[in-house]
């Protein structure tokens, strides 16, 4: 394994598990990080962010991982014995089983980390008929900086090869709506996953989208919120000074 990107991924792990920001809680979430042309990164099934080793980490097989999201049935031991054979060490522990949606995560473009939370105050929102609303607008400057023109809205579906396949659908949908990847995937009455280039682009759009969040909430109860127009997202992600700002900030 590259020590930089166990490195890497440890530490985005450790700050998305840490137990101040709420994000995560005991065993919940999970990271990634692609390693070469076929191979990622993963946390093993059952394994907290916070408190996350190496040893915690289990390196999977992307080929093997992808072909599954062609598949139009599988049965629960399909899926974990597919998973359990992506691995390149067979004594590694078995891998999230979420690693198929990390898998299509990393085969985007420019796409190096991936993170899945359950923070409270995004699934407030997601667990209400709001949620569409909430991917789909912005509502401050530091949202579209850090998370992007929009979110990608993915619709109640089981976890694990199912939820990867509906991901793959919507994200198809979003990039070819909007000629560009997305940052952040809001998932209908489970969670929030970010994408990047690096692990401080991934954890600056999980805490701008728990602050957007937050904020949403907070003008729902004042009548709002008011969003910003099309033309005005577009202007904030196309600024030099924002543009440079994202620089800095690595994402």
């Amino acid at each position: 394994m590259e020590n930089s990107i166990v490195r890497d991924l440890l530490t985005l792990s450790h700050e998305i598990g840490r137990e101040d920001r709420e994000l995560t809680l005991l065993a919940e979430g999970n990271t990634s990080a692609r390693l070469s042309e076929d191979t990622y990164l993963v946390k093993a099934s059952g394994t907290c962010l916070g408190t996350l080793t190496e040893e915690d980490l289990t390196e999977c097989r992307m080929s093997l991982i992808l072909a599954m999201l062609d598949e139009d049935e599988m049965t629960d031991e399909q899926v974990e014995n597919a998973l359990l054979d992506a691995r390149v060490n067979k004594s590694a522990k078995k891998p999230s089983i979420e690693s198929i949606l990390h898998a299509w995560a990393l085969s985007l473009p420019g796409v190096k980390f991936v993170g899945h939370s359950h923070p409270t105050v995004v699934n407030q929102i997601l667990c209400s008929p709001r949620a569409e609303e909430f991917a789909e607008h912005r509502i401050f400057a530091d949202q579209i900086v850090c998370g992007g023109i929009a979110s990608v809205y993915v619709p109640l579906v089981d976890p694990g090869l199912k939820l990867a396949q509906v991901i793959r659908r919507e994200t198809g949908a979003f990039m070819r709506k909007h000629q560009r990847r997305p940052s952040v995937i809001l998932m209908q009455n489970h969670g929030l996953v970010t994408l990047g280039p690096t692990w401080q682009s991934v954890l600056a759009a999980q805490l701008m989208t728990k602050k957007a969040a937050a904020i949403f909430i907070g003008a729902a109860q004042l009548g709002g919120p008011v969003f910003f127009s099309d033309e005005t997202i577009e202007r904030i992600a196309t600024r030099p000074d924002e543009l440079y700002r994202q620089r800095l900030l690595k994402v």
